[in-house]
């Protein structure tokens, strides 16, 4: 055989095998991360407008408010790395969405600690009334529950 026969046939079958594989993309909504999460959820950009209390949270935005296994997941999986006045949060596929330390609400109404501390909600209550939420600073991110009454941070997660 020929030297010119053996490279198109390498070639020809190469071409074969390559087209023979399917990959599948998913599709992203616009506004949303894929940040490559072993759970496959994507985060939205950004925070839905303003402060939400616990019940307000979970009625108006429902299955879209991360569970408490979504946010471990995110805190367990991706890099956080401390802007100044937020946390880039870098997945394993390298993408990333931007947490910011956006304070919170009290009780009484006045709002705290903005650009030095981040708390978000999550849909997942402890079992009694003290739902769980996600605390941060530039010193570290942890998993607490607290009253219902503040008004924290909304973060929406999608399947």
């Amino acid at each position: 055989m020929k030297k010119n026969s053996i490279i198109a046939i390498l070639i020809i079958a190469a071409v074969s095998f390559s087209s023979s594989r399917t990959t599948t993309k998913k599709t992203v909504p616009q506004g949303y991360t894929d940040l490559g999460l072993p759970s496959g959820k994507i985060w939205k950009n950004f925070n839905a407008t303003g402060f939400y209390t616990y019940d307000e949270a979970v009625s108006q935005f429902g299955s879209r408010l991360p569970t408490k296994e979504d946010w471990e997941e995110l805190k367990a999986e991706c890099q956080w790395s401390w802007t100044g006045s937020s946390y880039k949060v870098t997945g394993p596929n390298g993408n990333s969405i931007s947490l910011p330390a956006a304070g919170y609400c009290n009780c009484n109404g006045s709002v705290n600690n903005v650009g030095s501390n981040g708390n978000y909600w999550f849909s997942t209550p402890d079992g009694s009334d003290y739902p769980w939420n996600l605390s941060f600073y530039s010193g570290g991110v942890g998993v607490y529950s607290c009253d219902r009454c503040p008004g924290l941070s909304v973060r929406l997660v999608q399947d």
